[in-house]
């Protein structure tokens, strides 16, 4: 499913097998199957048990199926990565990207375990988080580092601690990241993901914030629950004018 849509990025927390069995049910474009911040350190094995036997044996064929491993500097990636890439998800969605040597690195140990378990090298794809001021200083190293990266994201609220700024709804503090993360994937082909808007409750500061996102060109949006996914697929829907 490499040409799906991908206006909605839904996470489901794989600490929760209802979270992830709903989910299923909804109307966004991609599920990501989350192994990080919302697994707690106790729950990571089973998490990691869940995911691989849901996706392998259980994936919802109508949806771009994607798992978010822990960071590369965890104690969990190694593993992590084993059970991600032996499910066969469409995309494997990494964290906190800093550099052009962290993508290829992660893309060797991937193709080594797609190598070893029969999966065809460089088919599962590889979606890079931008969570840092480093990550959107080398935003277009990143996008470029190998032809397994299909996707940057943005992750405005770590990003914004690490450049000791404020989080608000209007999101000037994050305007240049976005910019510039999008111009690079613009450059490399690939898409561009915009990031959380994480007041569920707020539906009109959603949909500025994500016509925000349309208007600057994003081909979709990562989405923290089910309520937000209508606005979301209803801004980024073509217009009469893009069909």
């Amino acid at each position: 499913m490499a040409n799906a849509l991908k206006r909605t990025n839904l996470y489901a927390s794989a600490s929760s097998p209802v979270n992830m069995a709903q989910a299923v049910f909804y109307e966004e474009d991609c599920i990501v199957y989350d192994l990080e911040d919302s697994v707690s350190l106790a729950e990571k094995d089973a998490a990691r048990f869940l995911i691989y036997n849901t996706v392998r044996y259980h994936r919802p064929r109508d949806k771009y199926v994607i798992i978010r491993v822990n960071g590369l500097y965890s104690e969990f990636i190694d593993e992590d990565l084993q059970a991600a890439v032996r499910a066969r998800p469409d995309a494997i969605r990494l964290p906190k990207v800093e550099s052009a040597e962290e993508v290829r690195r992660i893309s060797a140990q991937i193709a080594a375990i797609e190598k070893k378990a029969g999966i065809p090298v460089g088919s599962i794809r590889l979606w890079c988080n931008i969570e840092s001021y480093l990550g959107v200083l080398y935003a277009r190293e990143i996008a470029q580092a190998d032809p397994r990266v299909e996707a940057m994201a943005i992750g405005a609220e770590d990003l914004t601690v690490s450049l000791s700024a404020s989080r608000t709804k209007q999101g000037l503090e994050i305007f240049y990241a976005r910019n510039a993360v999008l111009m690079a994937c613009r450059e490399a082909g690939i898409a561009a993901i915009d990031a959380v808007f994480s007041d569920i409750n707020d539906l009109e500061g959603l949909q500025h914030d994500v016509a925000l996102a349309k208007n600057l060109g994003f081909d979709g949006k990562t989405v923290v629950h089910p309520r937000q996914l209508a606005a979301v697929n209803a801004a980024f829907a073509p217009s009469e004018k893009e069909i």
